[in-house]
């Protein structure tokens, strides 16, 4: 362990020349460099990567095209973050605060760019009326547990992730503080799946998508090689949820879009059309 860190009076930026991952990061927002974004030939533009916070999206318009809703065919373009691909002049255009996920829609008049996962998936389910109550208590839970992950989640990804998997040192203080709230969330998670088929409720909704890349991935042994150390075979309401929807269609397609990393049947960098996922899910063992 290093010695006890004593915060100066004024803090400075003292990151450069350390960990990838934190050099990521700035004090400072906006574009680094110029360079325009591509586009294909879809209304939907996205611009992302194959991390929980992208595989929302991509399961999101997965699970769109496999309803049957062929307005939601689109194009998606992978952002390295590790490159920092994401402070391109381009991308800052589309959203100002440089994180993936990113769209355009281009389908009206008037194209508009939508950011933050959570703001992409009500605005797909509110364009195609799929996967979210258009009133009534189903949708004021569904929106409960959609803005749930959105304040949960950070704890699990930037605090425990970083900590147990990405840190240049394992630290105990950081690591049993970020674990105990992973798992509280878990069993909050728990909790409600015992007595529910889908997180809502009994309906599929835009809280199960955006919920499933952390804590699903999670409690299957996709996430960090966390599952022994958090347990979370405890958590079977979770687990069972999760098993479920891993087996939906939009999911197992959803989830291999905008990735460069991992096995090669779940390499889908760029998506243009469905048959980009499918020369690649044939070769799943």
């Amino acid at each position: 362990m290093s010695e006890q860190y004593v915060p100066p009076k004024v803090w400075i930026n003292d990151t450069e020349g350390g960990n990838k991952w934190a050099n990521i990061n700035s004090p400072e927002s906006g574009a680094r460099f110029e360079r325009e974004l591509p586009a294909g030939e879809h209304a939907l533009q996205l611009y992302s990567l194959g991390t929980p916070n992208g595989q929302k999206v991509t399961i999101m318009l997965e699970e769109l095209l496999a309803a049957g809703v062929k307005e939601a065919e689109y194009d998606a373009y992978l952002i390295n973050i590790g490159e920092l691909d994401q402070f391109s002049s381009g991308f800052v255009e589309v959203n100002p605060n440089s994180k993936i996920p990113a769209l355009i829609d281009n389908s009206d008049a008037t194209s508009v760019n939508v950011f933050e996962s959570a703001s992409i998936l009500v605005h797909l389910a509110e364009k195609f009326g799929h996967f979210l109550s258009k009133s009534g208590p189903e949708r004021t839970q569904t929106f409960n547990w959609l803005f749930w992950a959105q304040g949960s989640a950070p704890f699990l990804g930037g605090g425990f992730g970083h900590f147990y998997a990405y840190a240049d040192e394992k630290q105990e203080y950081p690591i049993n503080r970020f674990a105990m709230e992973a798992k509280r969330q878990l069993d909050v998670l728990d909790k409600q799946l015992a007595e529910n088929t889908f997180v809502a409720g009994d309906e599929f909704s835009i809280a199960d998508i955006a919920i499933w890349p952390w804590y699903g991935n999670l409690v299957l042994g996709k996430l960090y090689d966390a599952a022994e150390f958090l347990h979370v075979e405890s958590y079977s309401n979770v687990v069972r949820w999760a098993k479920q929807l891993e087996q939906r269609e939009g999911f197992q397609r959803g989830r291999v879009v905008n990735r460069s990393f991992g096995e090669e049947w779940e390499q889908v960098p760029e998506r243009h059309s469905a048959e980009d996922i499918d020369k690649v899910l044939k070769l799943r063992p």
